[in-house]
């Protein structure tokens, strides 16, 4: 099989530069007309999967939301990845896992070893108990050709004082893990396995992405406040590796597929215009 970078590469050279999140918010449920129980979950699970599947880049379903249900919640989740699967669409889990050793790579077999019944194309992971603790799970998904996405520098407010921390080679934290990134996706074409989360919503860094070679996901475009036109302020130029993310702005234009896709197609074209577009 082909790695994680040239399955997304093609998904989005295909289907256009978009993910969409699968988030069964409370309100979202409520919004739908749904019960807030597992029956509500499943309902609006299979809603979503039968809009996007097979029409966008990655479907990125957000783990915790599934959780909260208990045993039953995780069998929802295990039946959503497997229809987007066998449609042919890229999953990435947002779990945001982060720890170290045996307990770290515990986490990668679950998601990213074809034998889980959780397995997924791709998950999200903090490096914040240093980038070395990931090592174990950058290792299983180089083994089964599977992503990772890095935390790099997040929209949320308490994230600064960590990421923008600056070492003693001035150098920010988030940087760093940029840097390392790049280091393991040297000459990995069409594209490198592991990439970085940026919020859409941070405008102008002051960061250096140019040598990262990787997918860089860029969540809260849309209800969060961000539009595809702010990825320049963000990234730069040169967007031909970004993924902007979708989840709430399309969500709340259910329950009808129908609308559901509508929804989908004037993200997916809004992205598409900003990301193809050189200069």
């Amino acid at each position: 099989m082909d790695g994680f970078g040239a399955r997304l590469r093609h998904a989005m050279d295909t289907r256009g530069p978009l993910c969409v999140g699968i988030d069964p918010h409370p309100e979202l449920l409520e919004r739908w007309g749904l019960p807030f129980d597992i029956d509500g979950l499943a309902r609006f699970s299979q809603t979503v999967v039968d809009a996007v599947a097979d029409r966008v880049a990655v479907v990125k379903p957000q783990s915790a939301f599934f959780e909260r249900f208990g045993s039953q919640g995780i069998a929802v989740l295990e039946s959503t990845i497997r229809q987007l699967r066998d449609a042919g669409t890229l999953v990435l889990l947002d779990v945001k896992r982060g720890d170290i050793g045996s307990t770290a790579a515990a986490y990668a077999r679950a998601y990213l070893d074809p034998s889980s019944p959780i397995y997924v194309d791709a998950i999200t992971v903090s490096p914040y108990l240093g980038f070395g603790s990931l090592r174990p799970v950058i290792d299983v998904a180089a083994e089964h050709g599977g992503g990772v996405f890095v935390l790099a520098l997040t929209s949320n407010p308490e994230g600064a004082s960590v990421q923008r921390a600056v070492g003693a080679d001035g150098k920010t934290v988030a940087q760093h893990i940029i840097d390392e990134i790049s280091q393991l996706n040297v000459g990995v074409q069409p594209l490198g396995s592991v990439g970085i989360v940026v919020g859409a919503t941070i405008g102008d860094t002051g960061h250096n992405f140019m040598n990262i070679n990787g997918p860089m996901l860029a969540p809260g475009i849309g209800a969060q406040g961000g539009k595809a036109a702010d990825l320049r302020r963000v990234f730069g130029d040169d967007l031909s590796r970004v993924l902007p993310s979708v989840s709430r702005e399309i969500l709340y234009a259910g329950p009808k597929s129908s609308d559901l896709v509508a929804a989908i197609d004037r993200s997916r074209e809004a992205c598409g215009l900003v990301v193809n577009t050189e200069g």
